[in-house]
């Protein structure tokens, strides 16, 4: 008699097919979105960087010492364009390095050896993967380079030894190379060593993905190797490099091969074996296939992002300098306008005007556009903030102007001896004046170089701040120093021309 049939299994059996292929469809739509957000990422980066080209906006003298940077973010916009990913080498004289680059390339282009000195810069050439190479369906080799990318290329990058002699200037060069690279290959062949851990604690600290490979594993017993291999990977690195990025590798093995002599003696000779290096392939396959476009767009942001605070330092650099001789020619060009001009109401006139063409050629140089009135009214707001200097200013100005003005029109009934004391007086206003001028050019040279923005303390922080640092005295004696040799200078010219 048959079995009576369970229509409750049948459903549940249908609810679990439909259920699996739900999550499988989910699945499939988390992948599709993330490799939308890949190419977004990609495409962001492409056009930050182009963009960021576009506008450096760099004179010649702050293109200068910048060469370098520079020529390396237009290098990196190039490897965005053509889908390149870099993997560079790193690792100590007699490592292998070379020779594993050899061995993932199938042919012999880098230059290896045990000298020093053998790789003085660095080196690249292109990987071509073969896809017959590997049948794991877990690895998919054709889109290990740069997943849903037409055309990409990976480039393998061979830099001198980290105990190179010149060890400054390879410091340089491996820095420059490790930040302008998507993954970093670090070389041991045994044990690491102080300078070792040292060189990976550095290229760590770029923040690059890193494979430490143990290489020449030939070389030791299968004990030993298994041995050095763990204590590296457990060690000596945890606190650098993941436990699963740590892979053991023999570029170039020897093997012995026995050969007997015509007269009858068998000698032993070591020829070269098959590279074992299929586990640091499928390492660097995974890590590409996984987070390869992501990666090589992160890696351009950072590098870009470092350039460009190259760049500001640059810049504010040159122009915090061009600002200051602005803002010190203002300051003897109103000193002297105040100290030669016996009318009070024209020192004022003349001192705002110089004050007003200082910001004007201060709001060019920091690239702001302003009118002279808007020049007028920064000026303002700085007086107002300023409270107590320009109150001084005004003091002096009215105060030793007048006498300034008295004793010069004493000056034919006393037969010139009031112009001793007026030099005296006309010194002093003008210091005050350069003073209160050199106080609005730092305040507006900090308004101007935050944007045209006082910030969240608005202007009366902005001036408590400068106003805590500036050293009046100092400026002061400065101004005066440069009044009186100017005023000397003038005196020696007329008596050279009545001799």
């Amino acid at each position: 008699m048959p079995e009576p049939h369970d229509q409750s299994s049948d459903q549940t059996n249908a609810l679990s097919a439909e259920t699996r292929a739900l999550f499988d469809s989910f699945d499939e739509a988390l992948m599709d979105f993330d490799e939308i957000q890949e190419e977004l990422n990609y495409r962001q980066a492409q056009s930050s960087i182009r963009d960021m080209i576009a506008k450096l906006d760099l004179s010649p003298r702050e293109r200068d010492g910048l060469e370098g940077a520079i020529t390396g973010l237009e290098a990196m916009q190039r490897k965005l364009e053509e889908s390149v990913i870099h993997i560079a080498a790193f690792g100590m004289v007699g490592r292998g390095k070379s020779s594993l680059l050899n061995a993932l390339l199938g042919q012999k282009v880098f230059e290896a050896g045990a000298v020093h000195g053998v790789t003085r810069s660095y080196h690249v050439a292109n990987w071509e993967i073969d896809p017959q190479e590997f049948t794991d369906p877990n690895h998919p080799i054709l889109q290990a380079a740069l997943p849903s990318a037409e055309k990409s290329t990976i480039q393998l990058i061979d830099t001198p030894g980290i105990d190179e002699v010149g060890g400054e200037a390879r410091e340089l060069l491996a820095k420059e190379v490790a930040e302008q690279s998507d993954l970093l290959l670090f070389i041991v062949s045994g044990d690491i060593t102080k300078v070792e851990y040292k060189a990976l604690a550095q290229l760590r600290d770029i923040g690059k993905p890193i494979v430490l490979v143990f290489n020449k594993i030939d070389q030791y017993p299968d004990a030993d190797r298994e041995s050095v291999y763990l204590k590296i990977r457990d060690e000596r690195v945890k606190e650098l490099v993941s436990p699963d990025e740590v892979v053991m590798a023999s570029a170039a093995p020897l093997s012995p091969q026995a050969t007997r002599q015509p007269d009858g003696r068998i000698t032993v000779k070591m020829i070269p074996g098959v590279p074992q290096i299929d586990d640091l392939k499928l390492k660097i396959l995974e890590i590409l296939h996984r987070e390869g476009k992501s990666l090589v767009a992160l890696n351009s942001m950072l590098y870009a992002d470092d350039v460009n605070e190259q760049v500001v330092k640059r810049k504010m650099s040159i122009r915090e300098e061009q600002a200051n001789k602005t803002i010190w020619n203002a300051v003897m060009t109103k000193a002297i306008a105040v100290a030669v001009n016996p009318i009070s109401v024209l020192d004022l006139v003349s001192s705002a005007a110089i004050d007003v063409a200082m910001i004007v050629t201060l709001s060019k140089l920091y690239g702001i556009e302003m009118t002279q009135k808007g020049a007028t009214d920064l000026l303002k707001s700085i007086g107002l903030a300023m409270g107590g200097m320009t109150a001084g200013e005004l003091i002096a100005t009215f105060g030793l102007g007048s006498l300034k003005g008295l004793l010069g029109v004493s000056a034919p009934a006393t037969g010139g001896l009031s112009l001793v004391p007026y030099i005296s007086v006309a010194i002093t206003q003008a210091g005050v004046a350069g003073v209160a001028s050199y106080g609005i050019g730092q305040v507006a040279k900090v308004y101007l170089a935050n944007g045209a923005s006082w910030g969240p303390g608005g202007p009366k922080e902005v001036v408590s701040n400068i106003l805590e640092t500036l050293d009046e005295d100092s400026i002061l004696s400065r101004i005066k120093g440069e009044l009186r040799s100017k005023i000397d200078w003038q005196k020696q010219g007329k008596q050279e021309e009545a001799e």
